[in-house]
């Protein structure tokens, strides 16, 4: 941890902040708007066989640049990289609006996935520039909100710019969010450029982002554009394996690994690691069909199918938001995953249920079903790999199992475009067969355009709406047992206790198709100031002043701390400010009058040689929880900058916001 700097008052970063939240505002909005305007996007351009590339690009691209983005700003300062990953994006957003056909689409989304993964990175990594350690919890949880909210909104803004304006919206209306926040960026962020030298894996990134493209490449067009024993799936299918047994070897090398292989060897990392590819898998694959199946098979509008997923998006939120508060209240967190993947497992099997005579209710109530499950299993994931690992390998281990279920949800994508392309031609031949048909209209271009449907008789229409239900439901069902599967392995997740300073994810965390990337510092850090504020400022300086053996009232255990750290204070200044009650003020410095451990200096408080010795005692007693919070972390042996941290947080404690009384 860095204390070259003082950071901020706290009015001083809002603004800052307010813009990286823009940012973060645009790449997540980016996993979840543009679903909705999907099948309006295939009737324009064409390409029903590609629908799934226009997301599995994006996705790839965020995981491959990823790590890179994170460790570029160390080296080259946060500010300027992140003025670039906007660029970037807006660039890929022009393109992507400006798309003529979808090859160009897709890969101007890649474009945009590139700049998407500076923006995540970056603006987590940049309000630890912003602001001190103890604070850095409450507001890096706005960025877990922000998550949060673009699940609910991305399908509604999606189907509301598709329908009232035109599906090309869904890409531009990044531009005047984007130019807010680069010109706040450039205006009001100040932080130190630092030059933190970084051994970047280079080789390993680029061997894992080939591997996994090579792997949604045969999963999307095998059996669909290339036979399944066309040279072609076999060559990439060796290719892959090839790639992925060249990344062990450099990754044992590496001075800073993107995946150490070592993380393997830990049960339970393993075990979440292939249960968060499976989850990202279902998740995302559903959330990329479900507005195709409303649109189609059930002519609703786009931004009535963005309505009927939040029954989904809720389930998921309330679901995860309720199993973190169990978890952190009790400690036991083994009945979320395996509940939550059989929950899962039973929404995949009812969705497959859905027909064209389905009705909104019991479809919404399929949705709330799946998103439940999925809700229950997302955060633990991330807890469990957490708890499971030593300090050294606390960052890669959450960035391991975000990118586990990134990957899961580009292959997910693949897997569902890949199988319901291949249905749909055959179920439209056999509704079709023997109909007459309208001029320029063939299975073919029903397949292509489904807007097309529109120009049939009715008895032709409803053959080949079952045969879009028949097709893009079937896809639930095949995914059905790999979700049973994941249900047999978290039965093998070992129930371990867990650390204290192991705190249930944000949303950034586990919502986001993307991985996190933070430093075993970082992660630290987060814990434990969400950790102080769960706790609470009162009960904080009591077990303080119990700790060191004083019997002091809270108020007076935060004078002595602040006199202690910044020297004699102006008690009456801490009244104006406004930011303290004058009651509690006046309570703390009247205490250490008359304990005899501060006297008046004129105007000022100053600490005598008894309140010095009381204060180093109340620093001391701090430290040590902080200590006891990291359980077996804090080794002998431990690192530099875990010694560091605790000593800024113990400081920071005497320095921050009073308690107020009970």
């Amino acid at each position: 941890m860095s204390g070259e700097h003082a950071a901020p008052a706290p009015r001083g970063v809002l603004l800052p902040i307010g813009a990286l939240l823009l940012g973060m505002l645009l790449a997540a909005l980016d996993q979840t708007i543009v679903a909705t305007a999907l099948p309006t996007i295939v009737s324009d351009l064409g390409g029903m066989d590609h629908l799934s590339w226009v997301v599995t690009a994006y996705l790839l691209a965020v995981t491959a640049a990823t790590p890179l983005w994170g460790k570029l700003g160390d080296q080259y300062g946060r500010k300027r990289l992140f003025q670039a990953a906007i660029v970037i994006f807006l660039v890929g957003s022009v393109l992507c609006g400006a798309a003529q056909d979808m090859p160009q689409l897709i890969g101007y989304r890649a474009v945009q996935g590139l700049g998407g993964g500076g923006l995540i990175t970056l603006s987590m990594a940049i309000v630890g520039d912003l602001v001190p350690p103890r604070e850095r919890g409450r507001y890096q949880g706005l960025f877990g909100a922000v998550f949060g909210a673009t699940s609910v909104l991305g399908p509604l803004l999606g189907g509301f710019f598709t329908q009232h304006l035109d599906w090309r919206w869904v890409f531009y209306v990044n531009l005047p969010v984007g130019a807010v926040a680069m010109a706040v960026i450039a205006l009001a962020l100040h932080i130190p450029v630092r030059s933190e030298r970084h051994r970047i894996d280079y080789l390993g990134t680029f061997l894992i982002a080939s591997a996994a493209t090579c792997v949604v490449l045969v999963t999307s067009l095998g059996g669909t554009t290339w036979p399944w024993d066309s040279v072609q799936v076999y060559g990439l299918s060796v290719l892959a394996l090839i790639l992925l047994c060249c990344f062990v070897p450099v990754e044992r090398r590496a001075a800073e690994p993107v995946l150490p292989p070592g993380l393997f060897a830990v049960r339970n990392f393993t075990l979440c690691a292939a249960i968060s590819f499976v989850v990202g898998f279902a998740m995302f694959g559903a959330m990329t069909y479900l507005p195709t199946f409303l649109q189609v098979v059930h002519g609703i509008t786009p931004t009535m199918s963005g309505v009927h997923m939040l029954p989904m998006v809720l389930g998921l939120l309330f679901s995860s938001t309720l199993s973190g508060q169990l978890i952190t209240r009790t400690g036991h967190w083994k009945v979320f995953p395996v509940l939550g993947t059989a929950v899962t497992t039973v929404g995949l099997l009812l969705l497959h249920r859905m027909t064209p005579d389905s009705s909104q209710w019991e479809m919404g109530g399929y949705f709330a079903v799946f998103g439940l499950g999925l809700g229950l299993v997302l955060q633990v994931l991330v807890l469990v790999a957490q708890n499971a690992v030593g300090y050294a390998d606390l960052g890669v281990a959450t960035s391991g199992i975000t990118f586990f279920r990134s990957v899961g949800a580009a292959v997910g994508v693949a897997v569902f475009g890949a199988l319901f392309a291949s249905r749909l031609g055959g179920e439209l031949s056999a509704a079709l067969r023997g109909r007459a048909l309208p001029a320029g209209i063939s299975p073919d271009t029903l397949r292509r355009d489904p807007q097309s449907i529109g120009r049939l008789s009715p008895g032709a229409r409803r053959g080949v709406l079952d045969a879009y239900s028949a097709s893009i439901t079937d896809v639930f069902l095949s995914s059905a047992p790999l979700a049973a599967l994941a249900f047999a392995l978290t039965w093998l997740l070992r129930q371990q206790r867990l650390r204290r300073s192991v705190q249930v994810p944000d949303e950034s965390e586990t919502l986001g198709a993307c991985p996190v990337e933070r430093s075993s510092a970082d992660e630290v850090t987060r814990a434990l100031s969400r950790l102080s504020t769960i706790e609470g400022r009162h009960g904080l300086y009591v077990q303080i002043a119990r700790g060191a053996g004083l019997d002091l009232a809270p108020a007076a255990v935060w004078m002595l701390l602040r006199v202690h750290y910044d020297g004699p204070v102006e008690p009456a200044l801490l009244e104006d400010s406004g930011s303290v009650p004058s009651h509690v003020v006046a309570e703390g410095a009247r205490e250490l009058e008359e304990r005899g451990l501060a006297t008046r200096a004129g105007l000022e408080l100053v600490a005598t040689p008894r309140g010095e010795q009381a204060a180093r005692a109340l620093a001391d007693a701090r430290q040590q929880e902080l200590a006891e919070l990291l359980g077996d972390w804090w080794t002998p042996d431990r690192p530099t900058d875990l010694t560091e941290l605790v000593r800024e947080l113990t400081a920071e404690s005497g320095r921050s916001q009073p308690p107020r009384p009970g």
